[in-house]
């Protein structure tokens, strides 16, 4: 499947020029660790991880970048893995590393996409995401798009020396396709 589309952004494949930038993205503490856990990576092996993506359906490496369907412009990345090894379902995840670019809508547009390239490219029934419940953008898009809250787990991810509360988003395959379908417009 080639470059999936919205009607202002596009999800394709991280070319090699794009790599250096989101890997900046990456290593930047005031971008990922306000809300994440926060490790710096040597760019080598951030390498191996976009290469090794494809095969390893729990990696946690970036599967598409963002990029501004008008100019190009590279806005961040998305991915989705397996995140439990017995439940079957996928988590998506997201950043919008171009600051100047938030607030625009083009979060939402890129994972609404990723969800609807999960469904279209696999049989899961559940796609999820988790956010810090601090992160309020990031719940922001996720209930613009449609996912339901179903919960709260506590104190579920370390990150500046403390254990944070996350929210649980989820939808399935049933609901996302009465979200996406033209007649809900």
């Amino acid at each position: 499947m080639g470059p999936q589309r919205s009607p202002r952004v596009e999800l394709a494949p991280i070319d090699p020029g794009s790599r250096e930038r989101i890997f900046r993205w990456y290593q930047d503490p005031e971008l990922v660790a306000p809300f994440d856990r926060y490790e710096t990576e040597q760019y080598t092996s951030f390498l191996e991880s976009l290469e090794s993506a494809a095969n390893d359906p729990r990696s946690l490496a970036p599967r598409y970048a963002i990029r501004k369907r008008s100019d190009g412009t590279l806005l961040g990345c998305v991915g989705h893995y397996f995140a439990h090894p017995v439940l079957e379902y996928v988590d998506v995840w997201y950043v919008l590393g171009a600051r100047e670019e938030r607030g625009h809508g083009y979060g939402t547009e890129a994972v609404g996409l990723l969800i609807d390239r999960v469904y279209a490219e696999s049989h899961i029934e559940r796609v999820g995401a988790t956010c810090d419940v601090d992160n309020v953008g990031s719940a922001r898009i996720l209930e613009k798009l449609g996912l339901r809250r179903e919960g709260t787990l506590r104190s579920a991810l370390f990150h500046h020396g403390a254990w944070h509360d996350v929210h649980e988003y989820g939808t399935t395959r049933a609901e996302w396709s009465r979200l996406r379908s033209p007649a809900r417009s």
